[in-house]
């Protein structure tokens, strides 16, 4: 994707998603109707089968835990700055330290409670709103689809954006199933997700200076 469509894109994600917030915040009654239909069906299907949620458990808590994809980003900059591509290394730690920013910003400001179960199948702490584990996830795994090098066989590309896209959703499907999360509070995570990948990517790269000719 050329760099200014992918900026563009991050735009349109960072304007979805502020509008997202404010109905989040207003409250718009539609989406929250919404947000506890959709949980409701899913924690009661959650209820009913214990197999499924112990395996969402781990895939949230170990696989696709905000922590895991950190530990990925961080090797990803160890990897690049040893190759000598320190701007992208830098790119990549600040993206992953700003997805992290914003998301605790936006709970402490926004603070969304979570779902409430009298019979709940797991736990999580912190407001609700965005998901961590979806703005993370989304982070992440964009910045490794742009870290792949060129040119790169079709089907390995292919796999590469199949494993990320069942990650990104695979992680935000776990939080709702999971009772964590409302729905719009995963949809906000992979739209902020989204515009700071596009950020953090589509800035023109530094051009190095060259030293003045001598007289």
């Amino acid at each position: 994707m050329r760099s200014d469509h992918l900026r563009w894109a991050g735009v349109g994600c960072a304007l979805l998603g502020g509008v997202l917030t404010v109905l989040v915040v207003g409250p718009w009654q539609p989406l929250l109707s919404y947000d506890e239909r959709v949980a409701r069906d899913l924690h009661a299907h959650a209820v009913a089968h214990p197999g499924v949620v112990r395996l969402a458990g781990v895939l949230t808590d170990w696989v696709w835990d905000p922590w895991t994809m950190r530990a990925l980003a961080a090797v990803a900059c160890v990897a690049l700055w040893r190759l000598g591509d320190r701007e992208r290394a830098w790119r990549v730690g600040l993206a992953a330290l700003a997805a992290s920013v914003v998301q605790q910003g936006l709970k402490a400001l926004v603070g969304r409670e979570r779902p409430v179960w009298s019979d709940p199948v797991d736990s999580a702490y912190y407001a609700a709103y965005p998901s961590g584990h979806a703005m993370t996830a989304t982070v992440v795994c964009g910045l490794l689809l742009w870290l792949l090098p060129r040119p790169t066989a079709a089907s390995r590309v292919g796999a590469a954006w199949a494993l990320a896209a069942v990650s990104v959703a695979g992680v935000g499907f776990t939080r709702i199933y999971l009772g964590v999360h409302w729905a719009s509070d995963v949809v906000g995570g992979w739209l902020l997700g989204v515009a700071l990948v596009a950020l953090a990517t589509s800035v023109p790269a530094r051009r190095p200076t060259r030293a003045a000719a001598g007289p």
